[in-house]
């Protein structure tokens, strides 16, 4: 008689929290403990030779425990929300047949909703000339100007990008412009396929943008400015959406004169900080979230007894 599935009801795990507050760490003592893969919900994980700067895995973790969806594109290649949904939802159905558990992983909120939330998203067509024209009107105004003009139109579809991130601004005030409502409202919202524990962490503001601050330090010393200049020398510029991530974007600017090491560095750390920031109230909307403070004693186990409680198939 053949053994009956684990993962008889879409079981699916979703782990969210602002930069550097510790998913990594926990993700990999979850996916031991519970037989888990990962599946990064970062957007800029998705590019290759971009490693310290994104913090993905190391080499060693990812030997330890299988990741998906990192490294797929190069630098200049675009990726979407829409393409993401596409392949995390192929990994999810294929980790499930193995009767792993998948774990989303990530601070990416519209990517990872994308996938939970039963999105169907919107059939807009591209509009290359109003591309062009708001391209050309960033050039001369700036990423904030246009970011800014997003919020004017559309406050939450604002807060969900970051002002760095150029393509896919244009491409919610391409959906404004074209259907004439906002991106929530095109973004129609099917039942989810997935039975979801959410886990968030968190921590005091003061000390998370310590952490940030430190992290951001040990990044340079790990060599992100050579990963940069490589990036540089292979023909990658701050016209590739990639290259608009925190940390090659400043560091960019220093390369090219036009700032000193230190006030590209500070630049890092405010950007990061702004957006661990932005990244929290997104979260926050959603009260599916089982938040934890991971500056509390004991936070670790209240997470493993919350997991195994509610997925206590794959305990190993």
């Amino acid at each position: 008689m053949p053994l009956a599935s684990k993962n008889v009801g879409g079981d699916l795990l979703v782990i969210v929290g602002p930069t550097s507050v510790g998913k990594t760490a926990l993700s990999l003592e979850l996916a031991h403990e519970f037989a888990g893969e990962i599946i990064s919900g970062d957007s800029m994980q998705v590019y290759r030779y971009m490693d310290i700067g994104t913090a993905k895995a190391t080499p060693e973790e990812r030997a330890q425990v299988p990741h998906h969806l990192i490294d797929l594109k190069d630098p200049d290649e675009a990726f979407s929300v829409d393409e993401f949904q596409r392949l995390a939802r192929q990994t999810i159905t294929q980790v499930q047949g193995k009767d792993h558990l998948p774990m989303i992983v990530g601070g990416t909120g519209l990517y990872i909703q994308s996938v939970t939330h039963g999105y169907q998203l919107p059939d807009v067509k591209e509009d290359p000339v109003f591309r062009a024209e708001m391209n050309q009107w960033a050039d001369e105004k700036g990423h904030e100007a246009l970011h800014q003009l997003l919020a004017r139109k559309d406050e939450q579809a604002a807060a969900r990008l970051h002002p760095n991130d150029r393509r896919r601004v244009i491409r919610a005030l391409e959906i404004i412009k074209e259907s004439g409502k906002t991106l929530a409202e095109v973004q129609q919202r099917g039942p989810s396929p997935y039975r979801m524990i959410w886990i968030g962490l968190t921590m005091p503001r003061e000390r998370l943008y310590d952490r940030i601050n430190q992290r951001v330090e040990q990044m340079m010393e790990e060599g992100l400015l050579e990963e940069v200049m490589r990036l540089r020398e292979m023909g990658y510029t701050r016209e590739h959406t990639s290259m608009q991530a925190l940390g090659y974007k400043e560091l960019m600017l220093y390369l090219e004169g036009e700032c000193r090491l230190e006030k590209a560095v500070d630049l890092i750390q405010q950007g990061t900080r702004k957006y661990a920031k932005r990244q929290l109230s997104w979260f926050r909307r959603l009260p599916e979230i089982h938040w934890v403070d991971v500056s509390e004693k004991g936070f670790a186990r209240e997470i493993h007894r919350h997991v195994a409680g509610k997925f206590p198939l794959y305990k190993e």
